[in-house]
This record gives structure tokens, sequence and C-alpha cells, in this order.
């Protein structure tokens, strides 16, 4: 069965006339009237009131419509509605001759009307603050249902690629080798190896972590890299530490990494330089030398894609690809929770 949604514009015109047609008959000066007239009058006061009220409301939810300034906007919205309230029917008064022109600098009328309009004000801002309330939070929930379903794709992504078969291979038997020729450079592969499974394990339930933590990661991922490419790669990270203490989405880093590894060449005639570096104080970004395989590696191509998803979710966070014909690079911005406290992190 079709879910039906009945939209506020709907229950807006359909009740203005059905609360015109009971404020005649609630209203003493209403009913002394002939009803037809009344009625108009009804109606012309009430379709004012109403739709100044959700124009207010519909302000004041653009210009703050974060959950956090709730009570800031709900505080606003009834001062404003109360004036409009208090002031916004008198040319409407004047016109059908409730309120003579003399009567309008009078303020007895005003304080006279104003306990009831304080009343209306604050039940007409309570219904509309709470099903806007109740609309945002379930965009945030669905927003973290989908951040969540994201982050085990990616989490599945990362450990899929290095727990295949063809990846331990590799792993293991770089450290035969490496026990057999130095015992040092293979008790420091060995922890390195180490290192990057047990930081995916401890960040597989993070949205952010700090871009130190990230690096340090990057790092021992390279590290592991390098057993396999000792000559035909080089990744260089120019961050300086006043970035370190910003935040990046796990991962990040290590993805951009092995995506230039699986898509380019790497070797003696053509090695591989990935620089990863600081852009305008705003992104990371993570560049390579474009030299393309002929025949790629079966890939699920959904590396970049899993960033850019987890970014869009932070709102106005995209990142940047450019492509020449040099050089491919990818910018990640960086996220300052200091300037975005709007963010609901788990670092």
């Amino acid at each position: 069965m079709k879910n039906i949604q009945i939209k506020e514009i709907h229950v807006r015109w359909l009740g203005i006339p059905v609360v015109a047609f009971l404020a005649v008959f609630s209203l003493e000066h209403a009913r002394n009237e002939e009803f037809f007239r009344a009625y108009l009058v009804s109606l012309a006061f009430t379709a004012v009131y109403w739709n100044g009220a959700y124009l207010i409301f519909m302000l004041f939810r653009k210009l703050y419509p974060a959950l956090v300034y709730t009570v800031k906007r709900l505080v606003i919205s009834i001062l404003a509605l109360l004036t409009w309230m208090t002031f916004g029917g008198v040319p409407l008064k004047v016109l059908f001759g409730y309120m003579d022109i003399s009567e309008i600098l009078d303020y007895h009328g005003y304080l006279a009307t104003l306990p009831f309009n304080l009343m209306i004000g604050f039940f007409v801002s309570s219904i509309y603050e709470g099903v806007f309330f109740f609309e945002k939070y379930k965009e945030a929930f669905r927003q973290n249902e989908q951040l969540k379903n994201q982050q085990i794709r990616t989490q599945f992504e990362v450990l899929q690629n290095q727990m295949s078969p063809h990846f331990l291979f590799n792993s293991l038997n770089t450290l035969t080798t490496l026990i057999a020729e130095n015992q040092d450079v293979a008790i420091d592969f060995t922890q390195n190896l180490s290192e990057v499974y047990r930081y995916i394990l401890k960040n597989k339930e993070r949205e952010l972590v700090h871009l130190s933590e990230e690096i340090e990661f990057a790092m021992s991922y390279v590290f592991l890299l390098k057993m396999r490419f000792p000559d035909n790669l080089s990744v260089e990270f120019k961050v300086p530490h006043d970035y370190l203490s910003m935040n990046i989405a796990p991962l990040t880093l290590q993805m951009l990494i092995e995506n230039a590894i699986k898509h380019n060449i790497v070797s003696k005639s053509k090695p591989l330089h990935i620089d990863v570096y600081i852009e305008n104080g705003k992104s990371i970004v993570v560049k390579n030398n474009l030299q393309l395989k002929s025949s790629l590696e079966k890939s699920t191509k959904t590396g970049l894609a899993n960033i850019k998803n987890r970014y869009a979710y932070f709102g106005n966070k995209e990142i940047d690809i450019i492509t020449t014909a040099k050089n491919y690079r990818v910018a990640v911005p960086l996220i300052n929770l200091l300037e975005d406290k709007h963010l609901n992190t788990k670092l």
C-alpha cells in the first residue's frame, strides 16, 4: 500500500477555513454579526495570521537550521510570532472597523490581547517546532545509519584486500626472506604489520581520527609496501605539525595510496612517486605521477566512492580529484572540530 504523506501546505489551507469557522462561534463580537460577513472576516484574519506565522518559522529555520540552535530558534520564533499576532492584523482591524485609526497608537488595546497572543504564539510554535525537531531527528538517524552501512562496506573492502591470500602470501614470503637475511628488519616488518591491523580494528567504529594517527598508520602501511618495492616506490609526507590535530576519516590515506599502487606501474624503470602534503591549509593531498597499467587488477571500484560518501555525511565536505597528463591528485578536506561543532563524531 502506497504511503500517503501529509504536507504542511495541505494542513494549512484546509485548516484556515475550519479554524475561521470555529472562531465565528467562539468570539462574542463575531456571533453578534451576520454569519456570512463574520465568516469572511474571520477567514481573512485566520489566513493572514497563519500564513504570517508560517513565513516566520520558515525564515528562522533557514537562519538556524541545526538542532543545536533549537532553543534559540524557538525563543526568537515565539517573540516574532507574538509581535506578528499583536500588530500584523492592525490593517485588517482598521479595514473591518474593529479599530479606529486613533487607537493604533494606544498601547492599552495591545496589552489587553497580550496574554491571548502569548498563549497562541507558544502553542503554534510548539507544534511547528515539534514537527521540525522530529523531522530533523529522523534525518540525523537516517544519515547515521547510512554512515554505519558505509563504514561497514569500507572496512570490508580494506580487510578483504589486506586479508586476501595474495596479500598474506606476499607479506609472509617477504617476512620469511627477511628473517633469513636481516632479523632486525624482519622485526620491524612484523611490528608494522601488526600496527596496520591494530589500527583497523581500533578505528573500525570511529567516524574521524586525528591526522597524526592517520599519518602514523599510513607510514606503517608504506613500510610494508617498501618491502615489496624497495627501490621502485617512494612516498613522502610533508605535513606541518600545526595540522596534525585536525581530523580525517580513518583509512582515507591508506586507500588513496593503495589506489595509486593498484592502478599505476611500479618498476625500476618507472618508479612511482607519491607525495602527501597540505594544500591551502584546508585539505590534505595525495598525488602520484601518472603511469597507468595497460591491464588493471580486478577492482571493486568503490574506494573513492566510499571516501566521497563518508565525507558527504559531514556536510559540504567534497573531495577534489584532478587528473593531468603527468599526475593524478586527490585532495581530501581536513575537518576542524572547533569550527564544525555541529558534527556528531565519535573521537
